[in-house]
């Protein structure tokens, strides 16, 4: 077979513009070429995109699982399935992430992602693990499970470092005694620290900002805004997000978790720039909706899927999202009224930008990796390509 695919009559969409008609080359699962009109190429795979977008990859940052499967189920089919089923809605490359939970459950779910990551050839690449908990606050921790949540112990996540070398991004609450030490130590170790399930006032998160803390894991969710005290408001981390312009935030861009005035508001604070999209999806994903199982199978928690989202059993809170990438998408250009080209680059671009992976990935520019999709204009993916491989073909 061979290793060159021409894509060609479709939108190219580039982080500024939109190519009305183009060609994309792909050869040894990298971009060779990216051109308006259509050329000629010897001995390709020919693709005609039909007059749709031509896209690069989706990077989806955060998220715990999809079509029934969660990555703490503890076992490496979890992972390949979760990976198999987000790749047909566009994602090409993720961050797996964790639950708040004993400290052997977390080393089971290292093991069996490094497996997993030799083993995926189907579904969306790993870019490494983002371990969310188990250091919150208890007063933000939406459906963390209290029984595990603590304040940072260095012996411990010394101990889960040098057990793993895969862990990419810890999210934690900035406030807690022992936090900033914890920041220093991952940023020595290159691991992505966000601040998140944390009940900071203002000055609070800027001191973390300030000492590594620099992504704001799932903005608005579990994390504090204006508060009274004694008569007296404060700020809290939603300001200081807002307020720091190099501050990143992710969103949970399904309408539900952030409704359309919000996702306005972030983008029109926040920009392209420093705002990326993600799913935060749990198991369900991809299924239809009923009851569910938040976190492992054996000890996770009962949720409802009900109106597009998961939610405790009593509904007083959201209990992770059932978002898919093209959701994300989708919902910032049809009810935020976000420009396509922008609701893209928020989900590839900007990921590629906070995980540092900005030279091979987020954007079809020569030398890249081959990671493609190809959409409707309804975001309805058609196909999805992974260094440059055909993974998905809706046809």
């Amino acid at each position: 077979m061979s290793s060159i695919i021409k894509i060609f009559n479709g939108k190219i969409i580039t982080p500024f513009r939109i190519i009305p008609q183009g060609t994309v080359i792909i050869q040894d699962g990298k971009i060779a070429e990216v051109t308006e009109g259509n050329i000629e190429v010897r001995d390709a795979v020919e693709i005609d995109a039909r007059g749709k977008y031509i896209s690069p990859g989706f990077i989806d940052i955060h998220v715990h699982g999809g079509g029934g499967y969660d990555f703490m189920d503890g076992t490496v089919e979890a992972f390949l399935k979760v990976a198999e089923l987000h790749a047909k809605y566009g994602t090409t490359s993720m961050l797996p992430t964790t639950l708040t939970s004993e400290v052997e459950e977390l080393y089971v779910t290292l093991d069996n992602y490094k497996k997993a990551k030799e083993q995926n050839k189907s579904g969306a690449q790993f870019l490494g693990i983002h371990l969310e908990g188990p250091y919150f606050s208890v007063n933000q921790r939406g459906a963390q499970d209290p029984r595990y949540i603590r304040n940072p112990n260095p012996k411990e996540y010394k101990d889960i470092l040098a057990h793993s070398s895969d862990i990419r991004r810890w999210s934690a609450a900035p406030e807690l005694p022992g936090a900033i030490e914890f920041a220093h130590y991952m940023k020595s170790k290159g691991i992505l620290v966000a601040l998140g399930h944390t009940d900071a006032l203002f000055e609070e998160a800027l001191k973390g900002f300030e000492n590594g803390f620099t992504l704001a894991t799932h903005f608005y969710s579990c994390m504090s805004g204006v508060t009274r005290k004694n008569a007296l408001r404060y700020a809290g981390v939603i300001e200081c997000g807002y307020l720091i312009d190099e501050m990143d935030v992710e969103v949970i861009a399904d309408g539900i978790h952030c409704p359309p005035p919000l996702l306005k508001l972030i983008y029109k604070i926040k920009g392209t720039d420093h705002t990326a999209l993600i799913t935060d999806s749990m198991r369900a994903a991809g299924m239809p909706e009923g009851e569910s199982i938040l976190g492992s199978l054996h000890n996770g928690l009962k949720v409802i899927v009900e109106d597009g989202v998961a939610k405790l059993p009593d509904r007083t809170s959201f209990a992770g999202s059932v978002a898919t990438t093209d959701r994300l998408v989708r919902t910032m250009v049809k009810m935020a009224d976000i420009p396509l080209p922008a609701a893209v680059r928020m989900a590839t671009a900007t990921p590629a930008r906070i995980l540092e992976i900005e030279d091979k990935k987020g954007s079809l520019i020569k030398g890249k990796d081959a990671d493609v999709l190809i959409f409707d204009d309804d975001i309805q993916i058609q196909t999805t390509i992974i260094n440059g491989r055909i993974i998905y073909n809706k046809n």
